[in-house]
């Protein structure tokens, strides 16, 4: 990804998404289709992005001619699966807010750690309804939930704009700790 923001997701059968993970500059959100024939979901932006393509053939080429790419690759697939198992303890065992406020912590963190947020602010282009296909929730429980976090004044959202009003409060809210996302350096709130 060069810039904008991608979603991985599945259509079932009904014609419901199901949102499994964000991406945003940076990210290499297809790795697994480098030693998978064909992939069982899809890759989609959610706002106008750029993307580069690295032919399969190439990408096994470099990491077989440089072993230490071949080593940051995977441990991207790695970080992948770490935020995968955090999003399904967030369905399985949070409740809307904390899955809610959960998300806001992890993607401010994101973007801070590769310079996209300004101080406690960043980019947040996500409608509650891409939220509910992300989070297992309806837009109607998205909604409350927001209003219950923005009441309790630990964010704003304001014209794809997410702002992080009470990091602490926030983070306990969501039961959040960033040691999943395997940062050299967790960018510190100002």
């Amino acid at each position: 990804m060069l810039n904008g923001w991608f979603c991985r997701y599945k259509i079932l059968e009904t014609g419901a998404r199901q949102i499994f993970s964000f991406h945003i500059n940076g990210d290499i959100p297809d790795l697994q289709s480098l030693h998978l024939k064909t992939m069982d979901h899809n890759l989609g932006t959610l706002v106008q992005s750029t993307v580069a393509f690295v032919p399969h053939d190439s990408a096994r080429n470099f990491a077989r001619d440089f072993p230490h790419l071949g080593d940051i690759l995977w441990r991207d697939t790695l970080i992948d699966a770490a935020i995968f198992r955090q999003w399904m303890v967030g369905m399985g065992r949070r409740d809307a807010p904390a899955r809610i406020a959960h998300l806001c912590c992890e993607i401010f963190v994101k973007m801070r750690a590769v310079g996209l947020a300004k101080e406690n602010s960043c980019e947040f282009p996500l409608t509650q309804s891409v939220m509910g296909d992300a989070l297992g929730l309806s837009t109607v429980h998205v909604n409350r939930s927001l209003m219950d976090l923005r009441g309790r004044g630990l964010i704003a959202l304001d014209k794809h704009m997410l702002t992080i009003l009470k990091w602490e409060a926030l983070q306990d809210e969501a039961g959040f700790d960033p040691l999943y996302l395997h940062l050299d350096r967790v960018p510190e709130l100002a």
